[in-house]
């Protein structure tokens, strides 16, 4: 079990994107087994087109976060068995918070039976809004699924609470369940947003009971758009529409790709677009969903640079994002190059970008599935293999299912911010940060 008690995720990752190093293996370095041979292993076609596989995907998500939930309290394994069968009992909000979404995606694709997908949801929200412990309205990042305890000494987490709060928000818009719309209002209502700023400009990533507010914070462009516009868009505890300004938006050159970017894995540009529709919309800065579009992009020429020496990287092979590996979780990725890359691919790397770069992302996925069977399971793709060594994860996150369930839809039909984006709030703060048509 990879425990990730001693620095929570997003403050590893924004220290090893500030170039500071903080365990060995975050060095920049290259793979120490030198140049290898590489050989594709045989192609067995699947037969279905990209949209059987996109179902395919989605199903398996479905059953992951059907299967690892409490029937109880509905708190979502943070990881389990990509074979099914786990007994850990560490939930993360963040899993719940795509769970929920994954839920409605579910219900209305006939994934399950509708009365047993709205009572799940029912548990869910009855849990977080009466029984699990929160300050603020903010909940701690990892909890026992079965008792909602703290678990690992954890944060309690501003991005993994908005996470959380997406799913709540979209199972309101998407349920016309009085029960559900209620009890969903009452969990986002009740966040206190300006307590989270401890008196800056920017969010907190988080704060503990012993120890108080975190030192880090939201400040520079990644996945923290949720975050603010979550905040700004609130009834009950707003914050100011100039916090929308108060972070940076730095920008990254590679060839001839040019972005906004925190110099983050991939993963950053995913999350908040999950959710929050983009496209056609602008801001005083840009484009978000063409930033995106581009950052993809530039993804994909970044690890097709590195064929020489990883020999598994191409067209049609590409991906990597913060995620598990043989030697632990890392938050690698690129460009500029962070983390000690070894070969691995992520397939929510391009699972997570489908609706920016369709066709590019599905030649990965499809070759992945036609060409490495063991990357393959009862929950879907794992959640990170190595072609050049053999390794294959056996677990899968519910983070990583749920972008790729979540951005599977979104290319498909726009569910997701469809559903979302008929919220008011989301409206209202996107006004309120400046947005207009692109």
């Amino acid at each position: 079990m990879f425990h990730r008690n001693l620095l929570t995720r997003r403050e590893m990752l924004k220290t090893a994107g500030s170039g500071l190093l903080l365990f060995p293996s975050f060095a920049v370095a290259a793979w120490p087994l030198g140049r290898v041979t590489f050989e594709e292993p045989p192609r067995t076609p699947y037969r279905g087109s990209d949209d059987q596989l996109l179902d395919d995907i989605e199903r398996a998500a479905y059953d992951f976060f059907w299967n690892e939930a409490s029937g109880a309290t509905g708190q979502v394994r943070d990881r389990a068995l990509l074979s099914g069968g786990d007994r850990r009992r560490v939930a993360s909000i963040a899993a719940t918070g795509f769970a929920l979404t994954g839920l409605c995606i579910g219900e209305s694709r006939g994934y399950g039976a509708s009365a047993a997908i709205r009572e799940r949801v029912r548990q869910t929200l009855r849990f977080l809004t009466r029984q699990l412990p929160n300050e603020h309205g903010f909940f701690y990042h990892f909890i026992d699924m079965e008792t909602g305890e703290r678990m690992w000494n954890c944060e309690l987490s501003s991005i993994d609470s908005a996470l959380l709060l997406c799913g709540v928000l979209t199972a309101r818009q998407h349920f016309h369940d009085p029960e559900i719309q209620d009890l969903a209002t009452a969990i986002y209502e009740r966040v206190d947003w300006p307590w989270m700023l401890n008196g800056g400009t920017t969010f907190s990533m988080g704060w503990k009971p012993d120890s108080g507010f975190l030192h880090s914070r939201w400040s520079q462009y990644c996945e923290l758009m949720m975050i603010y516009l979550l905040a700004m868009g609130s009834p009950t505890h707003p914050v100011a529409g100039d916090t929308w300004l108060a972070w940076k938006r730095p920008t990254v050159k590679f060839e001839k790709f040019e972005y906004i970017s925190g110099h983050d894995p991939l993963f950053t540009h995913q999350y908040s677009q999950a959710w929050f529709d983009f496209r056609r919309q602008r801001d005083a800065y840009a484009n978000y969903f063409t930033n995106s579009v581009t950052a993809t992009e530039a993804h994909e020429a970044f690890c097709i640079s590195l064929h020489n020496e990883f020999p598994d990287y191409s067209d049609h092979l590409w991906g990597i994002t913060a995620s598990d590996s043989s030697t632990g979780y890392q938050g690698w990725g690129g460009p500029p190059r962070i983390g000690r890359l070894d070969g691995s691919v992520v397939p929510c790397a391009a699972g997570g970008s489908l609706p920016f770069l369709q066709e590019d992302c599905m030649r990965v996925l499809r070759n992945i599935r036609e060409r490495y069977p063991k990357a393959w399971g009862r929950y879907g793709f794992v959640d990170a293999f190595n072609p050049l060594t053999g390794w294959y994860n056996p677990d899968v996150l519910g983070i990583d299912v749920g972008i790729t369930m979540l951005m599977a839809e979104n290319a498909r039909s726009g569910f997701v911010w469809n559903t979302f984006m008929k919220n008011k709030e989301a409206q209202r703060s996107m006004e309120r940060a400046g947005f207009k048509p692109a």
